[in-house]
């Protein structure tokens, strides 16, 4: 990767992870880590233009059919894809199925753009990841395959011990915060080939005295009522809460801070 290149566009494609949950901002909007990064490639490249097309809940079928042929079609310098995690938390899950139209999307985008960026999604510590491990360690060898065949990046984060530290993910246990989409946006970053500007981005956090027995059952109980249940339920439904949203950022347009 060339050091310090000159990207003059960018198209993110995704699901909730790319759209920036749960980076919230004051007016209630969504910022995230491609945000950032486009604010930063921005800075260094005038007449930037960015795109994010990526929905909360989408599985690798719906960004395929939904959000693969019109990054594709605005051929920009840089196209970031991740998807295909959703996919691995259904309790039923087709990995072959995940495999081919993952493979079709990066057949598809790759010669389409100058750098096409995959990733090794973050994982949380904790039961849910340790169930689903295999699976998402799975994907993450069709994502290496894949790179490697058709000259894409890959910004490993799922070996990022300061990302799986439960403090770097929101209450619903299923987003970044802030701070973890910052670090997030400055893997991908210096990925392709910016000089850093943070060398420790991989660095765990100090560690601090884990909260009282009972102000961790509380927190279990809250999580699950206003989390878990209204997820599960949504499974159960086929419903998804991306459901009738657009596109974050539908249009290649300059980037304006």
């Amino acid at each position: 990767m060339q050091t310090n290149p000159t990207y003059s566009s960018l198209v993110a494609v995704g699901d909730s992870f790319t759209e920036g949950m749960s980076d919230l901002l004051p007016d209630g909007s969504y910022r995230g880590w491609a945000d950032l990064l486009a604010g930063r490639m921005a800075a260094v490249t005038p007449g930037f233009r960015y795109a994010n097309l990526a929905v909360r809940g989408k599985l690798i079928q719906q960004i395929v059919e939904e959000q693969v042929k019109v990054a594709a079609a605005m051929q920009p310098d840089v196209i970031t894809l991740v998807g295909g995690l959703n996919d691995t938390l259904r309790p039923k899950c087709d990995m072959v199925r995940v495999r081919d139209l993952l493979t079709a999307a990066v057949e598809r985008l790759a010669p389409s753009c100058k750098q096409l960026v995959l990733m090794h999604s973050p994982g949380r510590q904790g039961p849910v990841q340790a169930r689903f491990r295999p699976r998402m360690e799975e994907l993450f060898t069709v994502v290496d395959e894949l790179a490697a065949r058709h000259g894409a990046v890959v910004v490993d984060l799922y070996g990022a011990a300061s990302l799986s530290d439960q403090r770097m993910w929101d209450v619903d246990r299923l987003h970044l915060t802030a701070e973890g989409h910052r670090r997030v946006c400055e893997a991908v970053w210096q990925t392709l080939g910016y000089d850093p500007e943070d060398t420790e981005w991989r660095t765990p956090l100090p560690a601090t005295v884990p909260p009282p027995w009972l102000a961790r059952r509380i927190a279990d109980v809250r999580f699950t009522r206003q989390y878990l249940l209204p997820w599960i339920g949504r499974r159960l439904t086929g419903r998804s809460s991306g459901d009738g949203l657009p596109p974050k950022r539908p249009d290649l347009l300059p980037y304006e801070h």
